[in-house]
C-alpha cells in the first residue's frame, strides 16, 4: 500500500526549523527532551501509524460500527491499533510523569497527531476524545475525582467523551435542557437526550467517562445556567473496580457521509432514576470548563482537516507522476509518447494550491499548538498571558480555515485524478467526505467567525490583535531585507494594514449600534483574516527555507526548499489578493444577504 502519510521531512522542517520547539527544552518540564529524543518520538507514530492505523482506514470505512443488542461493534482492528497506540505512550504523552505521562511538548504531540490523522483520522479519534477530557479533570476535577477516573483515563483503560448538543439546541447551547438534580449523597441525577456525541459508545475500553453539560435545577437561563458533570458509563467502585451500569442508553447511531469509523451517537441520560454524575468545579461554571477541552479540540479539529487535506495532496501528486495522459501543448505527434500529467500547466497548479493550503495549515496549527506550551510553561506571568491572548485570538481560525482550504485541497485532489477521482477505488474520494465534516465538528465556520469578530479580535482593548500584528511587522522586516521575499513581503505588510483598518472600522461601527450588519459578514471576515496569518506564517517559513537553500549540498534538498519558496509564492501571489474584496465589501457593512426577506431565498 502506497504511503500517503504527512510527510516527515516537511514536518521535521516545520518542528525543528519554522517553530525552533528545541527551545522548549531549556525549560524545567521538558528538559529530558532533546532533537534526538522527539525524533524518536514520531519514528514511532510513524510506525504505528503506517502499520496499524493505516491498514484498516478503508475497511472502517466501508464496515460502520454497529448497534446490535444494545452494544456498539467496530471491526476489530480499531481495537488493535489503539492497543499499540497506548502501549506507545500516545494516550497520555503530554500529561504529568506523576500521572504516568511523557510530559511531551504539546506541540511535538500535535505533530504525531497529525501523524495519526493522517493514517486514518476516525481511529485517532476516540484517544484525542478520550485525551482532552482526561485534562479536564486533571485541572478542575476534585482529588476524589482525580483518584477514580484520572489514571484509568491515562491508563488508556478508559476513554472519555465530551457531550454537549441536544436535538432540539444544536450549537445553541444556552437552550440546553438536560437537567442536574442533587442527591442526598453529593451526586446528581442527569436527565437529557444529547446527540452526535462522537465516540458516545463502542467496545474498545472498559469505561467510557461522558463530561455533560446540563443545568442545575434553578440555574439562571441561558449558557451562565449551564454546569458540567462526570457521567460513566459503568459506576466505578471505591476500589476502583466497575460496579453496575449507569442510567445512560445509546439511542442510536448515525450515519455520517465520513469519519465513518467514529462512532456518532444519540445518548439518553435517565431514562429510569437518573443517571449518576458528579459535579466538576463550581455550580454554573461548566461553560468555561468544557471551553478547555473544546479548544484543545478545535485545534486537533484544524490538524485533523490538514492531515486529510495532506493525504489527499500526496495521493495526487503521486498519481500525477505516473499517470501517463496527453502530450505537452506543442506536441502534435500523436505517435509521441505520452506525458505524466504532472507536466500539463494545470495540474502543476492544483497541486501548487493543495501544497500551499496543507503545508500553511500544517505551520498554522503547529503555531498555535506551541502558544499552549507557552502558556504553560512560559518563563514569566506576563508571557504566558501573552501567549494565552494570542492563542484565544488564533484558534477559531486554527480551527475553521485549515476546516475549510485543506477542504478544498481534497476536492482539488479529486480534480487531479480526474474520472478515477470519484471511485472508491482511489483513496481521494474518502478523504474528502472524511474532511467534509470537519467544517462543523466543534463550532461551524459561522460560530468560529462570531467568536472571532465579536469577542476576539476586541477583547482587552484589541490587545491580542497588537500582539499579532507585531509579529507580524517582525517577520516583515525580515523579509523585506531578503531579495526573493522582498515583494511577497510588501503584499502582505499593505494587507495587514488593511486588515487593521478594516478591524478598527467594524469594531468602531459595533459600538455605535451595528452590530447585526457587522456580524452578518463574520465569516467574510474570518476568511480574510485566516489568509492574512498564513501568509505570514507562509513567509516566515520561506525565511527559513532561503537561509537554509544558500547551504543546500544535494539535489533533492534544493529541491524540498525550492518547493517551499514556490508554494509561498503561490500564496501570496494568488490567494492574498482575494482579501481585497474581502475587505472592500467588510467595510461597506454589504447586507446582501441580510436584507434578503426570508422568501426570496
Amino acid at each position: 500500500m502506497q504511503d500517503h502519510l504527512i510527510d516527515r521531512e516537511t514536518l521535521d522542517f516545520l518542528l525543528f526549523d519554522v517553530m525552533e520547539v528545541e527551545k522548549l527544552f531549556a525549560r524545567p518540564r521538558f528538559a529530558d527532551y532533546s532533537q534526538e529524543t522527539i525524533g524518536a518520538v514520531l519514528d514511532t507514530g510513524y510506525a504505528i501509524a503506517r502499520d496499524h492505523f493505516a491498514p484498516h482506514n478503508r475497511k472502517a470505512d466501508e464496515n460502520e460500527p454497529e448497534f446490535i443488542d444494545g452494544e456498539v461493534k467496530l471491526i476489530p482492528e480499531v481495537a488493535e491499533a489503539l492497543k499499540h497506540f497506548i502501549e506507545a505512550g500516545f494516550m497520555s504523552a503530554t500529561a504529568d510523569y506523576d500521572q504516568g505521562g511523557m510530559q511531551l511538548p504539546f506541540t511535538a504531540n500535535m505533530a504525531a497527531t497529525a501523524v495519526f490523522a493522517s493514517a486514518n483520522v476516525a481511529t485517532r479519534a476516540y484517544p484525542s476524545l478520550a485525551a482532552s477530557a482526561a485534562n479536564v479533570i486533571a485541572k478542575f476535577g476534585t482529588d476524589a475525582q482525580k483518584a477514580k477516573f484520572l489514571g484509568p483515563m491515562r491508563e488508556g483503560r478508559f476513554f472519555g467523551t465530551m457531550v454537549l448538543t441536544e436535538p432540539q439546541a444544536g450549537s445553541s447551547l444556552a437552550d440546553l435542557k438536560t437537567s442536574a438534580k442533587p442527591a442526598d449523597d453529593g451526586t446528581y441525577r442527569i436527565t437529557g437526550n444529547k446527540i452526535f456525541i462522537s465516540a458516545g459508545d463502542h467496545n474498545l475500553t472498559e469505561n467510557i467517562v461522558h463530561l455533560v453539560l446540563a443545568r442545575l435545577e434553578g440555574a439562571p437561563a441561558g449558557i451562565r445556567g449551564i454546569s458540567l458533570f462526570i457521567v460513566p458509563k459503568f459506576l466505578v467502585n471505591e476500589d476502583g473496580s466497575l460496579g453496575e451500569r449507569n442510567d445512560v442508553a445509546l439511542a442510536g447511531l448515525i450515519h455520517k457521509m465520513g469519519y465513518r469509523g467514529t462512532t456518532s451517537t444519540m445518548l439518553n441520560f435517565g431514562e429510569n432514576d437518573g443517571a449518576i454524575g458528579y459535579l466538576i468545579g463550581e455550580p454554573h461554571n461548566g461553560l468555561a470548563y468544557m471551553f478547555h477541552m473544546m479548544n484543545e479540540a478545535r485545534i486537533g479539529v484544524g490538524t485533523g482537516a490538514v492531515a486529510l487535506g495532506y493525504t489527499g495532496y500526496r495521493a495526487a501528486r503521486a498519481y500525477a507522476q505516473d499517470r501517463q495522459q496527453g502530450r505537452p501543448l506543442g506536441n502534435k505527434d500523436p505517435a509521441s509518447p505520452q506525458s505524466p500529467i504532472i507536466d500539463h500547466p494545470d495540474v502543476r497548479r492544483m497541486l501548487l494550491a493543495q501544497k500551499a493550503y496543507v503545508e500553511g495549515g500544517l505551520a498554522l496549527c503547529l503555531f498555535a499548538a506551541s502558544l499552549i506550551d507557552e502558556c504553560a510553561t512560559a518563563e514569566n506571568e506576563e508571557a504566558r498571558a501573552e501567549a494565552h491572548r494570542l492563542l484565544e485570538l488564533l484558534t477559531p481560525i486554527t480551527k475553521s480555515w485549515p476546516s475549510q482550504w485543506c477542504l478544498e485541497a481534497n476536492s482539488l485532489a479529486i480534480q487531479v485524478h480526474g474520472g478515477y477521482g470519484y471511485t472508491r477505488e482511489y483513496p481521494v474520494e474518502q478523504a474528502y467526505r472524511d474532511n467534509r465534516l470537519n467544517p462543523i465538528h466543534e463550532g461551524t465556520h459561522g460560530i468560529q467567525s462570531l467568536d472571532l469578530l465579536g469577542r476576539k479580535v476586541g477583547m482587552d482593548d484589541g490587545r491580542a490583535f497588537d500582539q499579532l500584528r507585531l509579529l507580524i511587522e517582525e517577520t516583515l522586516e525580515a523579509a523585506k531585507a531578503s531579495e526573493s521575499l522582498a515583494g511577497e513581503a510588501h503584499a502582505l505588510e499593505s494587507t495587514l494594514a488593511r486588515l487593521k483598518e478594516v478591524t478598527a472600522h467594524l469594531n468602531q461601527a459595533m459600538k455605535d449600534g451595528e452590530k447585526e450588519r457587522v456580524l452578518a459578514n463574520a465569516s467574510v471576515y474570518l476568511e480574510a483574516f485566516g489568509h492574512t496569518v498564513v501568509a505570514w506564517i507562509w513567509i516566515k517559513t520561506a525565511l527559513v527555507a532561503a537561509t537554509k537553500l544558500e547551504k543546500a549540498s544535494t539535489d533533492e534538498e534544493r529541491a524540498f526548499l525550492n518547493g517551499k519558496l514556490r508554494a509561498c509564492r503561490y500564496f501570496l501571489r494568488w490567494e492574498l489578493p482575494k482579501t481585497g474584496m474581502h475587505f472592500d465589501r467588510l467595510t461597506e457593512m454589504d447586507d446582501t444577504w441580510l436584507s434578503a426577506e426570508n422568501d426570496w431565498l
